[in-house]
């Protein structure tokens, strides 16, 4: 019911999984990954559990083709089941099952496994894996670029529903959850993959807002702390991502107005203040509401 890539990069490390498939959400199914330790896409006539117990196998060091062959070997219902699967190590497996509903095949690459069933043309799984490899960039996009490949070569016979894309760093630690860098779900949607190619540049707009907005000194506090290179760094970030967002999604422009008067930039800041409140008379109210919870001293010049 699905295509899907598992992918390391041999540079950062990340490893990162994505999918697409004419069923609801699949995201909650097929893709499993843990932050300097592996990643699974487990689909087909999906045995869900393939999916944490081989990113549990791989935690204890075991290798993905002893995995793969230790999952399907204690299913009866294996040949049903498709299971990719790649370690922090660039270790790669993949499994098809003898009963996935055709076009249905599965390949490996370096530090890549791809797979696919109930496809539209045969040449699906290697158009994925070809254009992963050609592909340049961020892992996310590189992935992304495949699960492109894989729809325009036909994708699932039965259309296009929901898709995922998710990486997570290549440091393995205690708290993984800090470490996931991409984390893209489109539950239900007539073209899943461009929803992704939407979502992609957006999440890393927000990241941006996020390195601002969440830091003590810089945002949170009182402001300290900050070298003026720092400073413009973080508002050249901010104006970049108010560009990609686009003049229907002001919240940059207003994190950027806010750290510009924090930082004693206070005719910029008004000048911005006042085309924000024009937008949306709104965040004239807000603004004033943030005030006095430290975020900005002296809010009422800028009202």
């Amino acid at each position: 019911m699905t295509y899907s890539i598992v992918a390391r990069d041999p540079d950062t490390g990340e490893l990162g999984v994505g999918s697409q498939s004419h069923f609801f959400g699949v995201g909650r199914l097929v893709g499993w990954a843990e932050a300097g330790v592996g990643a699974a896409a487990t689909q087909a006539f999906v045995n869900v559990d393939y999916g944490p117990a081989a990113v549990a196998a791989m935690r204890e060091g075991q290798p993905p083709d002893v995995i793969v062959d230790a999952l399907t070997g204690a299913d009866p219902l294996s040949r049903y089941r498709q299971l990719g699967v790649v370690d922090a190590t660039g270790r790669a497996a993949t499994f098809t099952g003898g009963s996935c509903a055709p076009h249905a095949a599965g390949l490996t690459g370096d530090g890549v496994a791809v797979q696919g069933n109930m496809l539209a043309a045969a040449s699906v799984v290697p158009d994925m894996l070809a254009a992963y490899e050609d592909a340049k960039g961020p892992l996310a996009d590189r992935m992304l670029a495949a699960m492109r490949a894989a729809e325009d070569a036909g994708g699932d016979v039965r259309g296009s529903q929901s898709a995922v894309l998710s990486v997570v760093s290549g440091v393995r630690g205690p708290t993984p959850w800090r470490q996931v860098l991409v984390d893209l779900r489109v539950d239900d949607h007539p073209d899943p993959i461009g929803e992704l190619e939407r979502l992609l540049p957006r999440q890393r707009a927000f990241d941006v807002i996020g390195g601002v907005i969440f830091e003590e000194g810089l945002m949170i506090g009182p402001y300290a702390g900050v070298t003026p290179e720092e400073l413009a760094a973080k508002l050249a970030g901010l104006a970049d991502a108010s560009e990609l967002l686009g003049p229907d999604n002001r919240e940059a422009d207003f994190w950027r107005a806010v750290l510009l008067a924090r930082s004693g930039s206070a005719d910029e800041a008004r000048t911005l203040f006042a085309d924000l409140f024009a937008y949306r008379p709104a965040l004239r109210e807000f603004l004033a509401g943030i005030g006095p919870l430290g975020f900005l001293p002296g809010t009422k010049e800028y009202l």
